[in-house]
């Protein structure tokens, strides 16, 4: 059993209050990165003034976006620009993916961001183990993709993290169930390959800065699962 992403202090810095004013600073960030300013340079200045934790201050800075960079992140949205036209091969961001659907079937808080993508407040710094939602994750994943004809998946694993090679064998057993062709790459820099990508699912913003374009499938999948704990900046 395994709970990822969360900490004992969440129903208390995520609820009433406390939620009412990480809305109101998300406003406040919202203002002040739409006129230029540095995203840690903003989160700390307002999280200072709220007296927020470290990890309300992470889920700041994981919502809020430039508004620059949420329209140029949603003119590349196929799902929503051109869903009939999707490509046959998608490319995905493993750890990122994988980890931000464990957490929400983990009943730990999945952020519902500005630029309409869902993120998570766990932190991998290097180390990942498989849990008891991860193949579960992984099936709503494919089942998701095979729905909408995709024809082949490669899934990108930074090869520094740990049972990355143990990941790698869960995704490939568990893709014999679909219609899909699956491969898995474990590679030093996943970032900096799906950059240049196109078909990208990812919920790094760097990545869907500079993508081609992406598939905002997290919110398809969300919507059908019970119970899920969404935060709303």
């Amino acid at each position: 059993m395994g709970r990822r992403g969360y900490a004992p202090g969440d129903e208390k810095q995520f609820t009433g209050r406390q939620l009412e004013l990480l809305q109101k600073a998300a406003d406040e960030v919202q203002f002040l990165l739409d006129r230029g300013y540095d995203i840690k340079s903003v989160t700390t200045f307002v999280g200072n003034h709220y007296m927020f934790s470290e990890r309300q201050r992470l889920a700041l800075a994981r919502s809020v976006s430039a508004k620059e960079y949420i329209q140029k992140r949603i003119h590349k949205e196929l799902l929503q620009i051109r869903r009939e036209y999707l490509p046959e091969t998608v490319h995905i961001d493993g750890f990122n993916t994988i980890i931000t659907l464990e957490v929400a079937l983990s009943g730990s808080p999945v952020l519902y961001c500005r630029d309409g993508v869902l993120r998570d407040l766990a932190g991998l710094r290097g180390t990942y183990r498989i849990i008891d939602k991860t193949q579960e994750a992984l099936r709503l994943l494919l089942g998701h993709l095979e729905l909408l004809d995709i024809q082949e998946v490669v899934f990108y694993l930074d090869a520094p993290v740990s049972n990355s090679g143990r990941l790698s064998g869960l995704i490939r057993e568990c893709s014999h169930e679909y219609h899909i062709s699956v491969q898995t790459q474990i590679i030093p820099d996943v970032d900096r390959v799906l950059e240049r990508m196109e078909g990208v699912i990812s919920g790094d913003a760097i990545i869907l800065n500079r993508c081609q374009n992406w598939l905002n499938i997290m919110p398809l999948i969300l919507e059908q699962m019970e119970c899920v704990w969404k935060i709303h900046l």
